[in-house]
């Protein structure tokens, strides 16, 4: 998942491939330091300046015409605080890369989204999340931020040390600065017993209250033209550790999830026809499994098939509603839909343009594989998610703008109004800024 720029005036392109930039230069600063230095120069040539992680969005919230920042050298542990239960890690630093170095120190986030090869700073920004009961976002981990501000200056923030800042820096698109450091809350590393097994679609909408209060983490996929679910419930263990086989983890997590899969999506997109048989037999095809793993084993796993996603945040009491009207809609229609839809949790949080910000949220996440149009479907499953205050995640495909983000969120004003403060220039701003958040 790696983004190039090749050339002096070399195009970078992300994960997906669905957005494209020709930055006029590319920095990877090495230091705090000369980031600060590329900012201040970038002010004097009259560029905006923007970071990019590893490409992970569907959005172009990190595309520039100006100075493209590559925080790659600004990675590693700072420090572990074990009295305090933190770890700081560099800017640049790969979720992988984190939980490997907290696992071998015995320490563990308390949650996580189902990929790892973003870095930190650009999961947080963007708001990426897994699923949880009581466990939020990973931006809802977040004890403290560095930042490299528009005229180059370094801000530490805290719930103690500029708050305000913190409360809105943790999702902050990347508008209010370039972040450095990421301070997180660990705690000792734990083992989670997962259980994954196929339930009917409406089995699962009936009993999904009863499902989410007893499990800490729970989700599921429900794969469009039929009536089938995979759920997956994964709970706190003591052990012993059980992982997956390694030939049933290739079986059902490669050859199933990624290699069967692939050729499946390229089938569907050169007969469309063919989808909802193919459907019927992937919904069928995992079978019910139950392992225990540390805990970022179990959160994440390979995702190598390539897609476009969206993704919305509604209110979680209107989750069964929103679903049944997306299966409805995909019924009647004549779309062929060869990817599952994926639906998570997230408690309430108190960050600014957290899309739990101020309420208890469901998330329903629609995909359609690489280069097949999505546009139709898309269209139609958003006029959905807005019917029910649905916010967009950040990091992923929608059309809203400021004026419907600002009725969405009822902290927007707060984060905007920093954000004249912090960068009344913006110099950390793109077209996508210009959208969401208002000139």
């Amino acid at each position: 998942m790696s983004t190039t720029v090749s050339g002096k005036n070399g195009t970078w392109r992300n994960w997906a491939g669905n957005v494209t930039a020709r930055p006029v230069r590319a920095v990877t600063p090495a230091s705090v330091e000369e980031l600060s230095a590329a900012v201040r120069k970038a002010a004097e040539d009259g560029l905006r300046v923007k970071a990019v992680g590893t490409g992970h969005s569907f959005t172009a919230a990190a595309a520039t015409d100006g100075v493209l920042i590559r925080p790659q050298l600004l990675s590693g542990v700072r420090r572990i605080d074990r009295e305090a239960g933190t770890v700081t890690v560099g800017a640049g630093t790969s979720l992988k890369r984190l939980n490997m170095a907290l696992a071998r120190e015995g320490l563990s986030l308390t949650n996580m989204g189902d990929i790892m090869e973003q870095t930190v700073s650009g999961a947080t920004s963007t708001g990426t999340h897994g699923t949880g009961r009581d466990s939020g976002s990973i931006a809802a981990q977040i004890k403290g931020l560095e930042l490299v501000t528009a005229d180059g200056s370094v801000l530490t923030c805290s719930e103690r040390e500029n708050p305000d800042v913190f409360a809105a820096a943790r999702i902050g698109l990347g508008a209010l600065g370039i972040i450095t450091a990421v301070t997180f809350a660990v705690e000792p590393l734990f083992l989670l017993t997962a259980r994954e097994e196929p339930m009917p679609f409406d089995k699962v909408l009936a009993d999904f209250d009863e499902l989410w209060a007893e499990n800490e983490h729970f989700e599921f996929y429900w794969f469009p033209h039929t009536g089938n679910t995979n759920t997956k419930r994964n709970n706190r263990s003591l052990g012993p550790r059980r992982p997956v086989g390694q030939v049933g983890g290739w079986f059902e997590d490669e050859f199933l999830s990624n290699g069967v899969f692939q050729v499946a999506n390229w089938v569907g997109q050169a007969v469309p026809a063919t989808i909802p048989a193919i459907a019927r037999i992937s919904s069928r095809a995992l079978s019910a499994r139950t392992y225990t793993d540390i805990a970022y084993k179990v959160f994440t796993s390979p995702r190598r098939v390539r897609f476009v996603e969206m993704e919305y945040a509604v209110p979680r009491e209107a989750l069964v509603e929103t679903l049944r009207e997306l299966k409805a809609m995909v019924d009647r229609s004549d779309l062929r839909v060869s990817f599952p839809v994926e639906v998570r949790t997230a408690p309430a949080d108190d960050i600014a343009l957290s899309t739990a910000s101020g309420r208890d949220s469901a998330y329903v996440a629609v995909h359609m594989f690489r280069g097949t149009p999505y546009q139709a479907y898309f269209t139609a499953a958003e006029r959905i998610f807005t019917a029910h205050q649905g916010r967009p995640h950040w990091g992923k495909v929608h059309t809203r703008d400021a004026e419907y983000l600002a009725k969405a969120y009822p902290r927007f004003a707060e984060f905007t109004t920093l954000r004249d403060r912090l960068d009344p220039d913006r110099r950390f701003g793109n077209d996508y800024l210009r959208r969401v958040l208002g000139s």
